[in-house]
């Protein structure tokens, strides 16, 4: 192993949404990946919960420029804090090491990824005993820890290799029959179009399903086609395109894609239209929730779209809802019983699994809600959104906001003279728990939300509304709102 120039970071090292992350050279160095490895192993073992004597810290990787190389690094960080660290014998997707996490009983896992983020983007995903992130107390410590200077020189032993994929996706089979999926697949006739997008989830549903699942865009490329590895419909063209041309030639065909690290999903349906969670996840309630046997409630974030509580409720769960961030909702699920957890941007978990988003978990049961109803994606959507007497569209819109004097104006003005009226519509109830979210009009169906991300210079716009030209109406009064400020 060969270690990178020792260069120091742009500027602090701060915890987001879910992990630390920064440009890769400039926030993301050798000597930042040494430090937070290192702070992190001695957090979790100082951290352990009693009972739990293992010393063992999981490390693993996705297919980033320099992931594999800076994994190597952050387990002799490990090796150096007299832990023991287990290194991936190649990329693998960060629910797989979360499940590992859980099946060694180990101290944790160190995941290097930048997930969804752009190319030039790593970091670092911290993974808790209970197999899930950990909480932002948790990373408030490890960050205490990196001001006061407490890492510690890394190892130079040898670092022992273990095979994350293969009792994982074991796993995954006792939790979904893959062999009778296949079979239904087949009888069917229908195909299963797979877009890792040249991300660490490649392979998966290809081992589970055989020749039912084709993948695309499989190989490693640490520019991802040259945009974020984020299932959004602007970058999944090419599945698109495959789609379309299949159902012009009279094949059925169900598209799934996921982000640069496995745990998110979004699909494109029979006619080429994309479907992000804000879809999939009332599909999966209305798959799961009908269950009696299948205890718990339903949690969604604060983005989350209305059709998640209308579906869910009219299966008769309880539904919490929480800040943005998937670690909020896995708080949710480690505290009790939870049907599924899901989020806006495309991370679904499930209480029968662990408290942990999983793209191909979330995958597969969402084949197996649509070779159960035998309706194509397209159609089973549409009977959803029907059944629940409304029309829930949605759509968000990203801008770059990185000056701190722009940001600190529309959050003073969010807060202290929020709009009363958007694009003709009248606000009747402001949310400010998490960002600020502006519901309009009466009933369920029609909001607007802006909140900043927490992994990126970026204000997200987030609307849902009853028909999709009001959705663009609203994102785009609310652009013109900011950039007028």
């Amino acid at each position: 192993m060969s270690l990178l120039p020792l260069t120091q970071s742009a500027g602090p090292i701060r915890f987001g949404t879910d992990g630390w992350r920064g440009v890769l050279g400039v926030d993301v160095t050798a000597a930042t990946v040494l430090q937070v490895a290192s702070a992190a192993a001695q957090e979790l073992a100082a951290a352990a919960p009693e009972g739990l004597d293992s010393q063992e810290v999981l490390v693993g990787f996705d297919r980033r420029f320099l992931a594999p190389e800076l994994a190597e690094l952050a387990a002799a960080a490990v090796q150096g804090c007299q832990l023991l660290p287990l290194l991936t014998t190649g990329p693998t997707p960060t629910p797989t090491m979360s499940w590992a996490v859980r099946q060694r009983q180990a101290l944790g896992a160190l995941v290097l990824t930048a997930s969804h983020n752009p190319p030039e983007w790593l970091g670092l995903k911290i993974k808790g005993p209970f197999g899930g992130s950990v909480e932002s107390a948790f990373t408030a410590r490890v960050e205490r820890r990196l001001r006061a200077g407490s890492v510690i020189p890394p190892g130079r032993g040898p670092v022992s290799r273990f095979d994350a994929w293969t009792p994982y996706l074991a796993a995954l089979s006792r939790l979904v029959d893959c062999q009778a999926l296949r079979q239904r697949l087949q009888c069917l006739g229908w195909q299963v179009l797979v877009d890792p997008m040249h991300g660490a989830a490649a392979g998966g549903l290809s081992r589970l399903l055989g020749a039912s699942a084709v993948e695309i865009r499989s190989g490693r490329d640490p520019l991802f086609g040259g945009h974020a590895p984020e299932p959004l419909a602007a970058n999944l063209q090419e599945l698109t395109d495959r789609i379309q041309a299949a159902t012009a030639a009279g094949q059925t065909v169900v598209g799934l894609a996921f982000d640069g690290d496995g745990d998110r999903l979004a699909a494109v349906d029979e006619t080429g239209a994309f479907c992000s969670t804000q879809l999939l996840i009332p599909l999966l309630i209305n798959h799961l929730g009908r269950d009696a046997a299948r205890p718990g409630v339903v949690v969604k974030t604060v983005s989350g779209s209305d059709l998640m509580t209308t579906v869910a409720e009219d299966s008769g769960r309880r539904v919490v809802e929480t800040a943005v961030g998937f670690k909020h909702i896995a708080a949710v699920m480690r505290q009790e019983a939870v049907l599924l957890g899901g989020e806006e941007s495309g991370g679904v978990g499930f209480g029968h699994h662990m408290p942990e988003r999983d793209g191909l978990l979330a995958a597969l049961l969402v084949l197996e809600a649509l070779v159960t109803a035998e309706q194509p994606l397209g159609q089973h959507l549409a009977a959803l959104q029907q059944r629940s007497g409304r029309q829930f569209h949605y759509d968000r819109l990203d801008l770059h906001l990185s000056a701190p004097a722009t940001r600190n104006r529309l959050l003073a003005v969010l807060e202290q003279q929020p709009p009363q009226i958007v694009a003709g519509e009248p606000v009747t109830e402001i949310n400010h728990w998490d960002g600020i979210k502006l519901r309009l009009g009466k009933g369920l169906g029609h909001w607007l939300m802006l909140r900043f991300s927490g992994t990126e210079p970026l204000l997200r716009l987030y609307c849902e509304a009853p028909a999709l030209e009001r959705v663009r109406a609203t994102l785009a009064w609310a652009e013109a709102f900011v950039q007028g400020l």
